[in-house]
């Protein structure tokens, strides 16, 4: 299957999934994740109507945006380390994997110096894997509330990695819960937070993220293929 019929496959499935939950189909944002793939076999892709792509290097980013150019909405999904911010902070649309303070003021500090204002999702550990990045859920209302008064960024929603598993449906827990949290700090109505992002699920699970309330699914190799690490 070529990357044409990958990506009509997983429109489909996405329509699908919306439905059953009742929901609209054009709500939900399908961000093609083009680590590893060159720049050629990416224009495949662009050329069927993607316009979102996300990236887990700084450094991706920055060879691919040259090739590539400005016009594509860059998404930073991967860990990010604070001497990086600068290198990228004007060339993504949003940083999905805000789960520190320190992160938080340097690319407030970055957007500051370029005149913007960030747009970000923070990370949120919702399975508590000792191998994984983001805020615990239960720090996750302190954390946001410590960064909203940083003037420079907007944080736009949250985002979590569910783990690896065979079974999509050992995923609903975590994805119901990451909706909980984002209502429930919605809620509290904090000054400078409207939070309506929720960036989960992946090529296994997007179907059941879908279903429990996602906006972003981020597929790669359900699009791209298996990927070669070498």
């Amino acid at each position: 299957m070529g990357i044409k019929e990958n990506l009509e496959t997983v429109r489909k499935n996405i329509k699908a999934a919306a439905q059953r939950a009742g929901r609209n189909p054009e709500d939900i944002l399908l961000l093609a994740v083009s680590k590893t793939i060159d720049a050629e076999t990416i224009k495949e892709a662009l050329a069927c109507d993607v316009s979102d792509l996300g990236e887990n290097r700084v450094q991706e980013i920055m060879e691919k945006y040259d090739v590539l150019g400005g016009n594509i909405r860059w998404h930073l999904i991967g860990h990010l380390q604070t001497n990086k911010v600068k290198y990228i902070i004007d060339k993504v649309c949003l940083i999905h994997s805000v789960e520190s303070k320190k992160l938080a003021e340097e690319i407030n500090k970055k957007a500051a110096e370029k005149g913007i204002v960030c747009d970000i999702l923070v990370e949120v550990n919702m399975s508590h894997e000792a191998s994984k990045f983001g805020v615990s859920p239960e720090e996750a209302e302190s954390f946001i509330r410590d960064i909203s008064k940083l003037p420079n960024i907007r944080v736009k929603g949250l985002m979590t990695v569910a783990p690896f598993t065979d079974n999509p449906e050992d995923n609903r827990i975590y994805f119901r819960k990451m909706k909980n949290l984002l209502v429930d700090i919605n809620a509290k109505n904090i000054d400078n937070i409207n939070m309506d992002i929720l960036s989960m699920g992946m090529t296994g699970d997007y179907e059941v993220a879908i279903e429990e309330g996602a906006t972003i699914v981020r597929v790669g190799t359900g699009i791209f293929g298996e990927r070669n690490y070498n």
